[in-house]
This record gives C-alpha cells, structure tokens and sequence, in this order.
C-alpha cells in the first residue's frame, strides 16, 4: 500500500510539473550561468584539486542545484495548506509517508532531469568525466534533494506564510554554499575556515562527487559522503514524515 499511495502521489504533482515546462528550466537557471560565466575564469587557475577546473566546478554546480531547488519545494506546502488541499489530503486513509515521498521524489524527478541537462552544457564546454563518475554525481543529487525537500516540507507544515519561511531557509542555504566548497575546494581556504566547513553535512557530498568526476571511487572521500548523504536522508524523511502526522492535530 506505501507503493501505491506513494504512486498516487508522485503521479499526481509530476503532472503538475510537466504543465508547467517553463518552470523546468527556468530552475537550472542559475547554475547555468555559473557556469557560463564563473567556469571560463577557472580555466588554468591553480585550484589545488586534481582534475580540471570542470571536474571542480560542476559537481559544485549540480549539489547547489539540489541545494536551492529542493530547500524552497515547501513553499507549495503553505499554498496547499492555504487553500485546504492538504487537509483535504490528510483525512483520507493515504500513509503519511507516501505523502511525503511522493512529493520529494517528484523533486528528485525534476532536480536530476536539470542536473541532466546541466551536464551536457558542461561538457560542450570542456567537462571530461567519466560515465561511472557522472552518475554518481546524479545519486547524490537525488539524494540531497529527498533530505532537504522532506526538511523544507516540515518546515512549512510548521509555519504559515512564505515570509515566515523564506528568510528561515535563506538563514540555513547560504552557510551551507559558502562552508561547503561549492564554488571553490576549500582547501584553498585558510586553515579554521577549512576546519569550520567540516561541520557542514554537504561538504562531504561536493568532496564525494569531486572524486567522481575525476575517476577516484574508492576514496575516504567517497565513503564519508555516501554514509552522511543515505543518513541524511533516512533522518530528514523521518522527520518529515513524524511532522506531516502531527502538524495540525
């Protein structure tokens, strides 16, 4: 029955995004132009990380799509909750899991088709990676958008406007791009601000997916951000799952 509540559910708000296209790409937008117009500056810098500048950029590029993308998905929440479609959700028999999977898987539907299409702009610039490398990338992507998407929609089942909600999410996506090393490793960083980023969850997934791209698979690198990006997501599903079940009781 979790299967097929969670079908239902996925079902439906993919059909909501495919009607609006434009907003399917207008998401990659800002990765995008990072890439357009942050990626040719890099060129032949000395980054201290191996690979070429691409191989360093992108993988960056492709968690700040999830990271932006998934932490705004539960603004959708509060116009639901506005117009009663939640309530209305909430009293038939559907598992309040499958409410919840539903809606970030579809994030995840979404997030990886741009990260998808991000990839192929890349490379028509200069990214080399391997195959094996750039599917990670897409796990990891897919992975970080279920955590923050459950995240963001148990924070707005907790309040009741977007004004409330935006400077919140703002207050926790801006620390998490600048400690991270999205842009840049931060190994180029000076030493406490290096120690400090080891602190942010989503510097073990850049340096994860930074490895990817360059080929190196069986890194301490890799093995960290595997273990924080699966624990990340089974502890922001179970928090957003235990939300959805008692918010408005």
């Amino acid at each position: 029955m979790l299967l097929h509540d969670t079908a239902l559910i996925y079902g439906r708000y993919l059909r909501q995004s495919l009607r609006s296209r434009f907003a399917l790409l207008f998401g990659l937008l800002m990765p995008l132009l990072y890439l357009l117009f942050f990626g040719p500056l890099l060129t032949g810098l000395p980054l201290g990380g191996r690979g070429s500048s691409w191989q360093l950029l992108v993988p960056g590029l492709l968690l700040q799509l999830g990271l932006f993308g998934a932490s705004f998905t539960g603004f959708a929440i509060i116009i639901e909750k506005g117009q009663g479609v939640l309530e209305r959700m909430r009293v038939t028999p559907v598992s309040r899991l499958a409410l919840l999977l539903g809606r970030v898987l579809r994030d995840a539907t979404v997030f990886v088709f741009q990260a998808v299409l991000l990839v192929l702009a890349a490379v028509t610039m200069g990214l080399r990676a391997p195959l094996a490398g750039v599917l990670i990338g897409f796990a990891f992507v897919c992975l970080l958008t279920v955590s923050l998407g459950s995240l963001s929609c148990a924070v707005a089942l907790r309040v009741d406007t977007p004004q409330t909600s935006g400077p919140l999410v703002n207050a926790l996506t801006m620390p998490s791009m600048l400690l991270s090393g999205l842009m840049l490793p931060m190994t180029l960083a000076p030493g406490w601000l290096d120690l400090l980023s080891h602190f942010m969850p989503l510097r073990y997934l850049v340096d994860a997916v930074r490895d990817a791209y360059v080929g190196s698979y069986g890194t301490d690198h890799m093995l960290y951000g595997a273990l924080v990006a699966v624990g990340f997501s089974v502890l922001a599903v179970t928090v957003g799952t235990r939300v959805f079940r008692t918010a408005g009781a």
